[in-house]
C-alpha cells in the first residue's frame, strides 16, 4: 500500500463485503479466530446487523474497515466490543482483526488499530482494551506490542483446530 489506507466505521451497506472478508479470514487462518468458518456460515451475515447499525458505536461497540482508497474493496477489518456487565464496563475487547493477504504488511492493520484506539479513548469510562492472539502469530504480537499492548497471560491449548491445540496470549492496553 503506497498511501495510507482509508479507515472508516462499517455500516449496514458494508455487510456483505464484511461477511465475505470474515469468511476468507476464517478459512485462511482458522487458528486465529474463536469462530469456525462453518459456524459463521450457519449464523449468516445477518448476525452482524446490530453492530453494523452503529447505534452503540459511541458506547464502544463498532466495526472498522480498511480500504486501499475510497471506492475500493474492503481489505481489512477489526471490531471493538465493550463488556456489558456493570463491573466490567471499563473493559473492551478487540475481535475479528483481519487483513486480506494481498494487503498484509502494508500498514492496513496498524491503521485499523490506531483508529480503534483513538475511538476507544473517547469512550466514557473505558479504561482497558484486551485482546487474544495466537501465541505463534509473531507478526500480530509485534504489531500489538508496538501500539502498547502487553501480554499478561497465556491460555495453554486455548483453541483446537482439527485436533491441533494452539496457545493464546492474553494482551491488554490501559488507556
Amino acid at each position: 500500500m503506497e498511501r495510507n489506507p482509508l479507515i472508516r466505521q462499517l455500516e449496514p451497506a458494508d455487510r456483505d463485503a464484511f461477511f465475505q472478508l470474515r469468511l476468507r479470514g476464517l478459512l485462511a487462518h482458522p487458528e486465529s479466530f474463536g469462530q469456525s468458518h462453518q459456524e459463521a456460515l450457519e449464523r449468516g451475515p445477518g448476525h452482524y446487523d446490530a453492530i453494523l447499525q452503529g447505534a452503540r458505536a459511541a458506547d464502544g461497540d463498532f466495526v472498522l474497515g480498511a480500504f486501499a482508497a475510497a471506492g475500493e474493496p474492503l481489505i481489512g477489518m477489526v471490531t471493538l466490543l465493550r463488556a456489558q456487565r456493570e463491573k466490567e464496563r471499563h473493559k473492551a475487547a478487540v475481535n475479528g482483526m483481519y487483513v486480506a493477504q494481498e494487503a498484509a504488511g502494508r500498514g492496513a492493520g496498524r491503521a485499523l488499530l490506531v483508529e480503534l484506539l483513538a475511538r476507544a479513548e473517547r469512550v466514557e469510562g473505558l479504561r482497558q482494551i484486551q485482546l487474544v492472539v495466537n501465541s505463534r502469530n509473531e507478526a500480530a504480537s509485534h504489531l500489538y506490542e508496538s501500539l502498547g499492548f502487553r501480554r499478561y497471560g497465556r491460555e495453554v491449548g486455548g483453541l483446537c483446530v482439527d485436533g491441533v491445540f494452539y496457545d493464546a496470549d492474553l494482551m491488554a492496553l490501559f488507556i
